[in-house]
């Protein structure tokens, strides 16, 4: 029962997460260029360009921190804003561990207060067995 929760836990999460990224990149499909960043054989970064008229451009970069057991913590997303000419703040995925417990928050970045805001409906907790 306990890895049927986790399943259905982990499924939902990474459903969540890959259709964030997809609805970001779909437009661009086949033109996205991506260049990891590697601390200690971990990712802890990623930075996605698209082709635009046959250069390269700044897209997406994503940000990863750890535990001190290799476990991810955090994933941020950043969108590349070519009318600044800057990276702004897009979302922030935390993952904390509690027991065989892992609970996600969703947080989207808020322009007007310039921080992350929770979005609860988007929390999820799933036992893993594996842990």
């Amino acid at each position: 029962m306990k890895a049927k929760a986790f399943l259905k836990g982990a499924a939902l999460l990474v459903v969540l997460l890959v259709s964030c990224l997809s609805v970001q990149a779909r437009s661009y499909d086949g033109n996205l260029i991506y260049n990891s960043e590697e601390k200690d054989g971990v990712m802890v970064g990623q930075t996605v360009y698209k082709m635009d008229n046959g250069s390269l451009a700044n897209y997406m970069k994503y940000n990863y921190a750890y535990d001190a057991d290799q476990r991810m913590i955090e994933s941020e997303t950043l969108k590349w804003s070519s009318t600044n000419n800057q990276w702004e703040n897009d979302l922030r995925i935390t993952y904390a561990y509690s027991g065989k417990s892992i609970t996600t928050n969703y947080y989207k970045w808020n322009k007007k207060t310039h921080t992350y805001v929770l979005v609860p409906e988007m929390t999820a907790t799933m036992d893993n067995p594996n842990l």
